[in-house]
């Protein structure tokens, strides 16, 4: 799998260079900063694009807004947030605007070497990742929202769908069986209202009813 790099972080970049490499990705390019990333994806046209939120000049959401612009641009290109901190109005703007190939992680997760690379596939086959700290705060700061009409456990249920699980991996977290899951998902998806659609597509509106706290 081709896959570029955009992060200031000299040594952050070399690390994932190296990590990348070792475990069969190759690294088309890496570069610090909005532009070169642009350029670079261009150039190289990869399957996937390993973007830092915050790079220079202004280290704001130059990360952000080049990830927008390459899903506009090469939608054929998955894109993968790091971010330092917990910004999840970051993961809502990329996940608003597309509802597959996308994901936003914090940069303490590249140490968890399994999970980091299982999210990179997943974003890069289409699917979503969404942090578990973001998912967190999210449950936290909307609790007496419309979506309080969930159970605890159907809250539980959707944070994991937020995080890119499939059923067998939320059965597995939870302990439970994939039937159990499937009927807490569908309680999600009348509860919220969402149209009978395909069920990726569904899965998808319910995690952006979930960022975006409405219904």
């Amino acid at each position: 799998m081709r896959v570029v790099i955009a992060e200031d972080s000299v040594l952050l970049r070399a690390g994932l260079i190296k990590l990348l490499e070792s475990t069969g990705f190759e690294v088309a390019a890496a570069v610090g900063e909005a532009d070169g990333l642009l350029a670079a994806v261009a150039e190289h046209r990869p399957e996937l694009a390993v973007v830092d939120v915050r790079m220079p000049p202004g280290y704001t959401d130059e990360g952000v807004r080049a990830a927008l612009v390459i899903r506009r641009e090469h939608p054929e290109v998955a894109v993968l947030l790091l971010s330092q901190y917990v910004e999840e109005r970051y993961a809502a703007d990329l996940l608003s605007a597309h509802t597959s190939g996308v994901g936003y992680l914090l940069k303490d997760r590249v140490a968890d070497v399994s999970a980091f690379l299982d999210a990179l596939r997943r974003v890069a086959a289409g699917g979503t990742a969404l942090d578990p700290e973001v998912v967190s705060q999210l449950l936290l700061r909307r609790h007496n929202d419309p979506l309080g009409r969930l159970t605890p456990r159907e809250r539980e249920v959707l944070g994991l769908m937020a995080e890119g699980r499939s059923n067998a991996g939320i059965a597995a977290a939870l302990v439970v069986s994939e039937s159990a899951v499937a009927k807490h998902i569908n309680n999600i998806f009348t509860k919220l209202d969402l149209p009978h659609a395909e069920g990726d597509h569904r899965r998808v509106l319910a995690v952006l009813r979930f960022l975006d706290g409405e219904t």
